[in-house]
C-alpha cells in the first residue's frame, strides 16, 4: 500500500468511526437511561441461524463499479464492534487473611471515590486483506474471520491496597467471512463490477432461533462496514455515475449497506480510490464537520443541543456517565472543559460556493454584515420579502425546464441526481405537483413540490411542508 493510500485510509477512518459508534451510547450517556437499554441498531450482522428466523441481517453485500489501472490490487478493511460484557463483583472474603475468598456480582460498587457499573462495551475490530484484482476476475476469493472469546479480570483496590472487588470482562467468539469477486462490465469502457459480501456464520448453539437478541449480539458484528481501496485506478460513484455507467450502476445489488466514494474528493484534485460501504446512508465524500470537536455518538446535526444538555447534567448524573463507559467519561470531561469559542462554533455555520470553509468559518456577525439588506433593483425594498418585492412571487413565478414553463400547479416527475440528499434519491421517478417556485438568497431557483401518490401530501401542504428540488432534478412529462 502506498503512502498516499495509507493517508487516505486514515482520513476515511475518521468518518468510519462516526459510523462505527453511531448510537453506541446515547444522551444522557448513562447505563440506567432508557435510551441505552436497547442498543446496537446500525450495521448489526447477527449469526446466520438466528437471523434467518428473526428477520435481522446476517450478511451485507456491496457491489460497485471501478475503472482499473495497471497491476491493480484491492485492499479490504472490514471494521466492526464486538460486544464485551463487563460485570462488577464485590469481594466477600470471610476474613482479611482469606485470599481464596469469593466474589459476588453486584449492580454497582463504590471503591473510594470511584463508582463501577456493569455494561456491554463495544470493542473495535479491524480485519485487513489485500487481493489482486486479477485474482478476483479469475474467481471468488475468501477471507476468513476467526476471533476467539476471552475473559479477563481486573482487581479493584481500596485506599489500603486491599481487594474490594473486581471487574470481569467477557467476550465471545465470532466467526465470519468476506468473499470478493470481480467481473467485466459489458461494453467498450473497460470497467469492472466489484462484489464484496460479509457474512456472520455463527459459532455455537447460542445462535439458535430460540436465543434472545441479547444472546445473539454476543456473536455479532456490530456497526459493520467496509472500506475498499484501490492501489491504482478509480471507483465510480454509485449515487451519481457517469452517463455511460448508469445502466451498469443500476444493476448493482447492495443489501444492508450503502457504498459511497470517500477520501479527499475531486475538489482536492484526488482520484476517487476509496469506497466506504456503510450501513447508514451517506453522500459521496462524507466528512466530519470541522466545527464538531467531540464524539457525541449521534452523527447528525445535534452537536450544540447535545453539548449543552451534557453540560447541565447534575454531578451525580455525570458520575454515573463516567462510570458507564470510558468514552462517556471522555465526552463529559471534554464538554466540562470546552472553551467559549468552541461553543460559538457549534451555533451554526453558513456555507456556500462563495463562502468556503478554508481559512476558518465566518462568525454569525460577519455573515450578517455581508448580506445586503436592500436591493437597488427593487427601489430600496427588502429583496427577501415577497410581500414587499413584487418582482418575486412564489404563487405565479415560473421557470423553463426542457423549454417548457413550470409554475405552481404543474405536474412533474422527480429526477434527483447525485448532488441530492440521499433520502431524495428514493423519490426518483415519483410524480409530483409544483406548489411554488422559489428564489433563494444566492439567486438559485428551487421548486417546492408535493407527491401526487402520497396520501399524506394534502395534510403536509396544509401546514406548508413540501419537498424541494432544483430545476435540473425535475422532468416535465409529455
Amino acid at each position: 500500500m502506498t503512502g498516499n493510500l495509507a493517508h487516505t485510509l486514515d482520513e476515511v477512518s475518521a468518518v468510519a468511526d462516526a459510523v462505527l459508534f453511531e448510537g453506541y451510547l446515547l444522551y444522557p450517556y448513562r447505563a440506567s437511561a432508557r435510551k441505552n437499554q436497547l442498543r446496537w441498531q446500525f450495521g448489526v450482522l447477527t449469526p446466520r441461524g438466528w437471523a434467518e428466523v428473526t428477520g435481522e441481517s446476517w450478511y451485507a453485500r456491496t457491489e460497485c463499479l471501478l475503472e482499473p489501472g495497471e497491476s491493480i490490487s484491492l485492499r479490504i478493511r472490514q471494521r466492526f464492534l464486538r460486544l464485551r460484557r463487563r460485570q462488577v463483583q464485590r469481594a466477600c472474603f470471610e476474613s482479611a487473611d482469606d485470599s481464596a475468598g469469593g466474589f459476588t456480582e453486584v449492580p454497582e460498587l463504590t471503591v473510594g471515590e470511584d463508582l463501577y457499573l456493569p455494561w456491554d462495551e463495544g470493542i473495535p475490530e479491524v480485519v485487513d486483506a489485500v487481493l489482486p484484482v486479477a485474482d478476483l476476475l479469475a474467481g471468488e476469493r475468501t477471507v476468513n474471520i476467526e476471533l476467539p472469546g476471552e475473559q479477563t479480570e481486573e482487581p479493584l483496590l481500596d485506599a489500603d491496597g486491599a481487594v474490594a472487588g473486581r471487574l470481569v470482562r467477557q467476550s465471545w467468539p465470532v466467526r465470519a467471512r468476506i468473499t470478493a469477486a470481480a467481473e467485466p462490465v459489458p461494453g467498450p469502457y473497460g470497467a469492472l463490477r466489484l462484489r464484496v459480501r460479509v457474512e456472520n456464520l455463527g459459532v455455537s448453539p447460542d445462535d439458535e432461533p430460540e436465543a434472545s437478541r441479547e444472546d445473539a449480539l454476543r456473536y455479532s458484528l456490530i456497526g459493520a462496514h467496509s472500506i475498499l481501496a484501490l492501489s491504482d485506478g478509480e471507483f465510480l460513484s454509485m449515487t451519481d455515475p457517469p452517463e455511460w455507467a448508469r445502466p451498469a450502476a443500476a444493476e448493482c445489488v447492495n443489501e444492508h449497506t450503502w457504498p459511497v466514494l470517500a477520501g479527499p474528493g475531486p475538489s482536492n484534485g484526488a482520484r476517487p480510490t476509496v469506497v466506504l460501504s456503510s450501513p447508514i446512508i451517506l453522500p459521496d465524500f462524507p466528512e466530519i464537520a470541522p466545527e464538531s470537536p467531540n464524539e457525541l455518538y449521534d452523527g447528525t446535526e445535534n452537536d450544540e443541543i447535545l453539548t449543552l444538555r451534557t453540560l447541565v447534567l447534575t454531578d451525580a448524573e455525570k458520575r454515573e456517565a463516567r462510570a458507564t463507559d470510558p468514552r462517556a467519561a471522555a465526552l463529559v470531561d471534554a464538554v466540562d472543559s470546552m472553551p467559549p469559542e468552541i461553543f460559538e462554533r457549534l451555533h451554526g455555520v453558513i456555507r456556500s460556493m462563495s463562502m468556503p470553509v478554508a481559512g476558518g468559518a465566518p462568525t454569525f456577525g460577519q455573515v450578517l454584515d455581508e448580506v445586503p439588506t436592500y436591493s437597488d433593483e427593487t427601489g430600496g425594498k427588502p429583496w427577501w420579502d415577497p410581500g414587499q418585492d413584487a418582482s418575486v412571487d412564489p404563487e405565479t413565478d415560473s421557470v423553463l425546464i426542457g423549454g417548457r414553463p413550470v409554475a405552481k400547479g404543474t405536474q412533474v416527475v422527480l429526477r434527483p441526481n447525485g448532488r441530492a440528499d440521499a433520502q431524495d434519491l428514493f423519490l426518483a421517478g415519483r410524480p409530483a405537483l409544483v406548489e411554488a417556485v422559489l428564489h433563494d438568497v444566492d439567486g438559485d431557483i428551487h421548486l417546492a413540490v408535493s407527491l401526487l401518490d402520497d396520501p399524506g401530501s394534502e395534510f403536509q401542504a396544509a401546514h406548508g411542508r413540501f419537498r424541494y428540488f432544483r430545476p435540473d432534478e425535475i422532468e416535465v412529462p409529455g
